[in-house]
């Protein structure tokens, strides 16, 4: 099979070649991105948080008339409120720990700072980015933590203060991508870092595997594993409270926890989303980028099909138009699968352009997507795959009609004399 009548047949349809070719050039551009992000988003929502998810919930309560100031009897006011909240949750049957927090990983609420080894420096530059958790002694058990190196809170670390001061805890846990970070040479334990440009020293007492920040946007994607955990209960006139229930008991106890609540105190608020599993927590989280996922893989098949069926149709055309050709060739003895290889092999050069241009555009799009929205750069294996998906779906697509036209008979020939 020679490929010269071959390009000279495709120049007499130069209108159907380039169409055929741009679609899949365009195909293979948007396809390659578009799975690239997809997995991406996969990626980020099977991603561990670091916390034993299962047995989970937080629960976010306000009361009702509670101290607003900043004094000193109000905070004591609001933490002991608060303490009688933890001991009662700690004594419900099928409760296995409780602590206070201000958030949870996942969850739509940050205290977002920077750390620094030297006291009072200039911070904007976010060299050390970190994301603060406030607990107490047993928020590592809570939230099923793994310490890694030096020791846990003791009761004795734990201090509180009110929601608004601006005070930084003398004894810090940290995690390990954070602690790699300030002292990649040595251990963090026993270090002095200052947090957020304070001349107040707090020292590295322990270093927990994983502890990912609440934050899933792009802009905490620089800082997502810098997590710091301070031994303090915060007082305000609303609270938080992460619970660890005994395997299998999450839903009854959930259930219960309200009732519990507004027997202790009646006057505060639990509205429907105030008890909220772990689990939930991770659904609504990653929700905008599942859609994404499941947006983009419904256009890429849409994509495909439609390509796809330009090259049915275009193809069944041709074979139309060279009815008395195909005919004429079986006459002087070619045979079916000649005829099958010879609209095979067209499609071929005409994908194989397409996947050229399409490269350069998929390429291109990449960096406009790198500029534009901060994504990675996009491997050269998704385009190579891209690339694969295309030619195959063009061999695919021109079979049905590559075959009918290899079953034209020799006397068409004759009959179209």
């Amino acid at each position: 099979m020679t490929l010269h009548p071959m390009i000279a047949a495709l120049r007499k349809h130069k209108a159907g070649v380039v169409l055929i070719a741009l679609q899949i050039a365009l195909t293979l551009a948007i396809v390659c991105n578009a799975i690239f992000i997809i997995y991406a988003r996969i990626e980020n929502v099977k991603r561990p948080t670091g916390l034993e998810e299962d047995n989970l919930f937080m629960v976010t309560q306000q009361w009702v008339g509670a101290p607003s100031g900043d004094d000193a009897a109000s905070i004591q006011k609001l933490d002991a409120m608060l303490q009688e909240d933890l001991s009662a949750l700690r004594a419900m049957p099928d409760v296995e720990s409780v602590t206070p927090v201000n958030t949870l990983p996942l969850f739509p609420s940050s205290w977002n700072g920077a750390m620094s080894l030297k006291p009072g420096t200039e911070l904007r530059a976010g060299n050390a980015r970190t994301t603060y958790y406030f607990g107490d002694e047993r928020l590592l058990a809570t939230l099923g933590l793994h310490l890694v190196a030096g020791r846990n809170f003791t009761s004795a670390d734990v201090v509180n203060k009110g929601f608004r001061d601006p005070s930084e805890a003398n004894l810090v846990i940290v995690s390990k991508a954070l602690a790699d970070k300030l002292f990649p040479t040595g251990t963090a334990i026993g270090k002095v870092v200052y947090m957020d440009g304070s001349n107040t020293p707090s020292t590295i007492v322990g270093e927990v595997e994983r502890l990912q920040v609440p934050s899933v946007s792009s802009w905490a994607s620089s800082f997502v594993w810098n997590s710091t955990i301070e031994p303090v209960r915060l007082n305000s006139n609303f609270s938080r409270y992460a619970v660890r229930t005994k395997p299998g008991r999450l839903n009854d106890v959930m259930r219960a926890i309200p009732a519990k609540l507004y027997s202790i105190n009646p006057m505060r608020v639990l509205d429907d989303d105030s008890v909220k599993s772990f689990k939930d927590i991770r659904t609504e989280a990653y929700r905008a980028d599942v859609g994404m996922a499941v947006l983009m893989g419904v256009v890429c098949l849409i994509l495909l099909a439609v390509t796809a069926a330009g090259i049915v149709g275009l193809t069944s055309f041709w074979v139309g138009q060279r009815h008395r050709q195909i005919g004429v060739r079986r006459a002087l003895g070619a045979r079916k699968v000649d005829i099958l290889h010879y609209f095979q092999m067209e499609n071929l050069m005409i994908a194989g352009v397409g996947a050229v241009v399409g490269i350069g555009l998929a390429i291109a799009l990449n960096r406009v997507l790198m500029s534009k929205f901060e994504m990675a750069s996009m491997p050269v294996y998704y385009v190579l795959v891209g690339l694969a998906v295309v030619m195959l779906l063009g061999q695919l697509a021109v079979f049905v009609p590559a075959r009918r036209a290899s079953n034209v008979p020799p006397v068409v020939a004759t009959r179209s004399v």
